[in-house]
């Protein structure tokens, strides 16, 4: 172990000296042999090292989803070169290339943090071997194997044994429900974390095999932290709790102010912006912004919720700009009145009064009226009494046309018949 800790010494004093500068704060407020003090100096790692890379972190989201967009295209050649794999793999870095997207960036943020657990693995196990590593002396080697947390020591595991458990001055059942309510809350934290995405940061239009992996890992992971877990000491535990509480907290914090497109968080999203930008008439910051400006350069590429979250503010008099902006649209202000009050819409709007429809008799009578005035004659320069005559006889007309037409139809023909030719023979 000596061996391998000297051949990482470039990662190990590093780790250790960042430890010893915490625990020298906080043992001057809880006492330097306290748990308290050395499990905090552990958090804060934890806490420094994620800070570190949150801008991998936003490496990450992009990547994700820009796979996510992708793997139809992925799929598609999947299928055409299902024959060729060297062929298949051409295609797929060529489709990478021309989308700049790296499979590898998903994994940045892991990937990184690895040599810091590994460092805190190495220092936390010498403690418990009692070997110095890095800038811990003897002095604070003694000072961490005091530590307790919870009645478990630091450096404590939960397959050590009852001999090596009291010579850390603790027992054996402590050690055990400590290092279990820890494993079964980082697998627990685990869990969450990965359903969280899936099931409100996944774009549910998109049906692909990266989601059937994703849900793969969701039950994967806890299991994989189960079994090691047991083999870890309590300082790496409380080390992989804190960066899992801390994932967490920061996934959900993106879920909430930057969901994926598509997806359940996105339509949640919208949902508060647009109740915001009808009341307030305007977007709050430069994310908002972005977010619009994004939604508006789709065009017709918009999904659902994009669609309902653009006609929403057109049909509240709204419309978003091309800079991320929202204004009120020119057919509002063209309905505005003179004085600038905003014209009357829906039931508090006149209806527009459509004339009553004539009767028979007061057309013929030639009876006009007008919308809203009383019903007034007109009379015809000939006397009605002509008119009843006239009127008779264009109902005789009407009568002779009508046995005409039955004759007609019932297969008489009327006018000159047509001769028969004659017969050829």
């Amino acid at each position: 172990m000596d061996t391998i800790a000297s051949l990482f010494s470039f990662i190990t004093t590093p780790v250790s000296w960042v430890i010893v500068q915490f625990h020298s704060v906080y043992g001057a407020l809880f006492g330097p042999d306290t748990g308290w003090a050395w499990g905090l100096s552990i958090v804060s790692l934890v806490i420094l090292i994620r800070i570190c890379l949150i801008p991998l972190f936003v490496k990450q989201i992009k990547a994700t989803r820009a796979m996510q967009t992708l793997q139809p295209e992925m799929k598609k050649i999947q299928e055409r070169y299902k024959n060729d794999r060297q062929r298949q793999s051409e295609e797929m870095m060529k489709l990478y290339k021309e989308t700049g997207t790296n499979p590898l960036s998903s994994c940045l943020p892991i990937l990184a943090q690895s040599p810091f657990f590994f460092a805190l693995y190495h220092v936390l196990n010498s403690i418990a071997s009692n070997d110095t590593i890095g800038v811990i002396n003897e002095r604070l080697l003694e000072s961490a194997q005091k530590a307790h947390i919870f009645g478990a020591p630091l450096a404590a595991k939960f397959t050590d044994s009852s001999d090596k458990v009291e010579a850390l001055n603790s027992s054996l059942t402590d050690v055990r429900v400590v290092t279990a309510i820890m494993i079964v809350l980082m697998s627990l934290s685990q869990f969450y974390t990965q359903r969280q995405l899936m099931t409100k940061n996944v774009d549910t239009t998109v049906k692909t095999p990266f989601m059937q992996q994703q849900k793969m890992l969701m039950y994967v992971f806890p299991v994989i932290f189960a079994v090691f877990g047991i083999n870890f000491p309590v300082g790496v535990l409380v080390y992989w709790l804190t960066t899992n509480v801390w994932t967490m907290g920061q996934q959900m914090y993106v879920i909430h102010n930057n969901p994926t497109p598509g997806s359940k968080a996105q339509a949640a999203y919208l949902e508060r912006l647009y109740k915001h930008v009808t009341r307030h008439g305007k977007t709050r910051n430069r994310r908002e912004r972005a977010i619009v400006k994004a939604i508006v350069a789709k065009g017709r590429d918009r999904n659902e919720y994009e669609r309902k979250f653009i006609n929403g503010l057109n049909k509240s008099g709204l419309a978003a700009q091309s800079d991320g902006t929202v204004i009120r649209s020119e057919a509002t202000a063209a309905a505005q009145a003179e004085d600038g009050t905003p014209a009357t819409t829906g039931a508090a709007a006149p209806r527009r009064q459509q004339p009553k429809r004539q009767s028979k008799s007061q057309r013929q009578s030639g009876t006009v009226k007008a919308a809203g005035e009383p019903t007034s004659l007109i009379k015809s320069d000939e006397p009605q009494d002509d008119a009843k005559p006239a009127a008779a006889a264009k109902k005789g007309n009407a009568k002779s046309a009508g046995s005409t037409r039955s004759k007609a139809q019932s297969g008489q023909r009327k006018g000159p018949q047509r001769p028969k030719s004659p017969s050829k023979k």
